[in-house]
């Protein structure tokens, strides 16, 4: 998936600013997908010059004027080619923290229990902000209910999947420090 996958995607919700876009990255599609504000600036340069995304100017009195942007229909079709293609292999994960795990027996373990503890509130944050997000997307509905009067169910879905990734970082930390705990004892 490039970039302008996700771009388009978080494009669903409606017409945004690039600032909108960053801020909102961490709101929508950053479970899922991750970028630099200055990457992201760049990607909507080649996109609009590539005619998937339009942008209309708003001009503000005491700030600079921005760009709005929105998918054309270009875009659309872009977006509906990609959803329909095949999906490659899963994701492998690369992940420093994990390679720093690994190396524990001869490593510093106090330093890599210091490091998961330190992911682990790094994760329980972002289900937080998860959480929070789901009860304002479901307004007091259930699931159910939100499922059938939704216009799109795809966000949901993907912050299902983001929540369960941190709960499982969060399950895997406790279980990896338990058993750190239990290798300094024994020695």
């Amino acid at each position: 998936m490039a970039l302008r996958h996700a771009v388009m995607a978080a494009l669903l919700e409606g017409e945004a600013s690039g600032y909108d876009l960053a801020k909102g990255f961490d709101a929508s599609v950053a479970n899922f997908w991750m970028t630099a504000p200055q990457q992201l600036y760049r990607e909507l340069d080649r996109m609009e010059r590539e005619g998937l995304i339009a942008a209309r100017v708003v001009e503000q009195e005491r700030r600079p004027n921005k760009r709005l942007f929105s998918l054309t229909e270009a875009g659309m079709s872009a977006v509906r080619a990609y959803a329909a293609e095949p999906s490659g292999k899963p994701t492998a994960i690369r992940d420093d923290l994990l390679v720093k795990v690994h190396c524990a027996d001869v490593g510093d373990i106090e330093a890599v229990r210091a490091a998961i503890t330190e992911r682990m509130k790094w994760a329980a944050a972002k289900l937080a902000r998860y959480e929070r997000l789901q009860d304002h997307l479901l307004k007091g509905r259930t699931e159910d209910e939100y499922c059938a009067q939704a216009e799109r169910v795809g966000p949901y879905l993907t912050l299902l999947r983001g929540m369960a990734f941190e709960r499982e970082n969060l399950q895997w930390g406790e279980t990896a420090l338990r058993l750190l705990e239990r290798r300094t004892t024994a020695t």
